[in-house]
């Protein structure tokens, strides 16, 4: 039994009726040990794919060597939803199993049918899509700061949104904040700590909070 419930493209039905819908369908699963490649940069994406057990990243591998995570993927997520359905249906990103992994594959084709059998399936879809888009442009949005700590703070206050708790777990570690923001781990840490030392945040491991919100908002102006 798979724990799909917690996956969004069947939101809204427990695991029983998940059952009866994908029993119609042919899907794939597969099992990938630690830091093996699920799928490379310019692969062809002719299926989705959800984490059912362990964790995964999103890579991008420069010619150097150097390795940048874009993102970590958890039970329930999923990848390749975006590409699909696109003419230039590539992965624009590397795809690797994080630890011991299990992913669930459902085909192009499948994925229609059960979105024209289905409507709550394809209203869950169209979400995936549009919360994605959102999500590209928040990232594009935190391109756009000027410095450092309005970065930082951009980050930041996604999550304290997100979780609306003044007490924020940080989903990501030092690392992937700093690659996400495309800066050095130092500089990350120094300006932490320099907002720290000012008394706008507090941070502790993977959880940050914020002592001063009119200080912290008046990091954007």
């Amino acid at each position: 039994m798979f724990l799909l419930d917690i996956c969004p493209l069947f939101k809204g039905y427990g695991n029983c009726e998940i059952q009866k819908i994908i029993k119609d369908i042919n899907y794939n699963i597969n099992y990938y040990s630690k830091d093996q490649i699920i799928a490379n940069e310019g692969d062809t994406c002719n299926s989705i794919g959800i984490v059912l057990k362990g964790s995964t990243e999103v890579q991008k591998i420069f010619a150097s060597g150097k390795t940048i995570t874009v993102s970590r993927l958890n039970i329930g997520e999923i990848f390749g939803e975006v590409v699909i359905f696109s003419k230039v249906n590539f992965y624009p990103s590397t795809i690797v199993s994080s630890d011991t992994s299990q992913i669930m594959f459902i085909s192009k084709d499948d994925i229609i049918k059960m979105c024209i059998s289905d409507k709550i399936i394809l209203k869950n879809f169209m979400e995936i899509l549009s919360n994605k888009i959102l999500t590209l442009d928040k990232k594009l949005e935190n391109i756009s700061y000027q410095t450092l700590r309005q970065k930082i703070g951009s980050m930041i206050l996604e999550e304290y949104k997100k979780q609306k708790n003044l007490k924020i777990k940080m989903p990501y570690s030092r690392k992937e904040m700093a690659e996400q923001l495309g800066v050095p781990r130092p500089s990350l840490s120094r300006e932490l700590l320099n907002m720290k030392s000012e008394g706008i945040i507090d941070c502790d491991r993977n959880y940050i909070t914020i002592l001063d919100m009119d200080r912290f908002e008046d990091i954007f102006f």
